[in-house]
């Protein structure tokens, strides 16, 4: 009885997946179609489509293989099989495409060389006739493997490299971004991150499914898993705002390079305060820029940016919030001040919450609100 009833519940819990799998097969094929079209960070939207029209593929063969398992199929479910190796080169390409605007190129296929490789080796489980497919089938229905262990090793360690990469391009580009915009949070690329996490989750789950074999731990969640991860990446692409490709700014002349203390420094930092004073201070500009700064300051923008970065000990992002900072606790101080901290914050160029409140905390030691309350009490107390 408890065999009959082990069984049920298998057949159920494979319906099920099935369903899932189908649904999210079809959820990409309409996300692809979506991302290719989208005129926003095209270059980058159009590898990110062909990236899912893969993962839908791959959804669909397995749908087919899990809801009547037939040799038939064996080939092309053990072809998407290797179909991983995909998928960390086309989240690196992704990432460039976006910090770089650079878009797929021929010679981008000598990223795909891991997919090559193994799909050579394992030519003889896919290229092969149906009497060779029906013996394998039968060996995998037994519970057998007709892979070699090193073979998801080698998949693991190929893709994690992938996004380590993508992650390191993601890093330096919010660096220069720093570097030259005071709206840097707005252009930082956080939802990477996100689908760079779910993916090294997707891998854990295949590791812990191949090596160590724990309860409900196996292909169903696995691919369930991707399945989620296709909706994660619907939620996180189709409505960010353009992102800024990276620029590199030509380097200055050898004789126009600033020494560590050049003489011109004293100058600039003077500009820089009359530019960042009165009610049209330029920090007031929520997407304020350092070439925008050094245009107003008649100062070459790689001697405004030493400048920041030397005398200032930080770079153009920090220094302009710090700014910001100052100008927000002056009216925060003000009794007379009715509005929201907010809106003052807002009204003091700042452009999202969370970077204010956390620039606020570092600079301060306060959050606003209990900085306010404490500014209230004391003009009180003086009164």
């Amino acid at each position: 009885m408890s065999a009959f009833t082990d069984s049920r519940v298998h057949v159920h819990l494979m319906t099920a997946w099935v369903f899932i799998y189908s649904a999210a097969a079809l959820q990409a094929v309409l996300l692809a179609l979506a991302l290719w079209r989208r005129p926003a960070n095209a270059q980058a939207n159009r590898v990110l489509a062909a990236w899912v029209a893969l993962l839908g593929l791959d959804l669909a063969v397995k749908a087919i293989y899990w809801h009547a398992p037939d040799a038939a199929w064996l080939r092309a479910y053990r072809f998407v099989g290797l179909f991983p190796l995909f998928y960390g080169s086309f989240f690196y390409l992704y990432v460039r495409a976006l910090t770089r605007g650079q878009g797929f190129r021929i010679r981008d296929l000598l990223h795909f060389t891991g997919f090559a490789v193994l799909l050579a080796s394992n030519a003889d489980l896919i290229f092969v006739d149906r009497a060779t497919a029906q013996v394998l089938f039968e060996r995998l229905a037994a519970g057998g493997r007709i892979t070699a262990p090193w073979m998801n090793i080698a998949l693991f360690a190929y893709g994690l490299s992938y996004v380590v990469a993508a992650l390191v391009r993601v890093h330096r580009y919010r660096r220069a971004l720093r570097e030259r915009r005071s709206d840097a949070d707005r252009m930082s690329l956080y939802w990477i991150d996100a689908m760079a996490g779910f993916q090294i989750v997707i891998w854990l789950i295949a590791l812990a499914q191949w090596l160590v074999k724990i309860p409900g731990v196996d292909y169903g969640l696995l691919f369930g898993a991707v399945a989620a991860w296709i909706c994660v990446v619907g939620w996180c692409c189709l409505g960010q705002p353009p992102v800024v490709p990276e620029s590199i700014p030509a380097a200055p002349a050898a004789e126009d390079t600033p020494a560590r203390d050049d003489a011109r420094f004293p100058a600039v930092e003077t500009r820089l305060a009359r530019l960042m004073e009165g009610p049209g201070a330029l920090y007031l500009e929520p997407a304020l820029t350092i070439a925008q700064v050094a245009k107003r300051s008649g100062y070459p923008e790689y001697l405004v940016s030493a400048v920041i970065n030397r005398r200032f000990g930080c770079c153009f992002w920090e220094y302009v919030n710090r700014l910001r900072i100052e100008a927000v606790r002056v009216r925060l101080a003000d009794p007379d001040d009715s509005r929201s901290i907010l809106d003052i914050a807002y009204a003091s160029g700042f452009t999202s919450k969370s970077t204010f409140n956390a620039a606020f905390k570092k600079q301060t030691g306060d959050t606003p609100s209990a900085y306010r309350r404490r500014e209230s009490h004391d003009a009180l107390s003086g009164d």
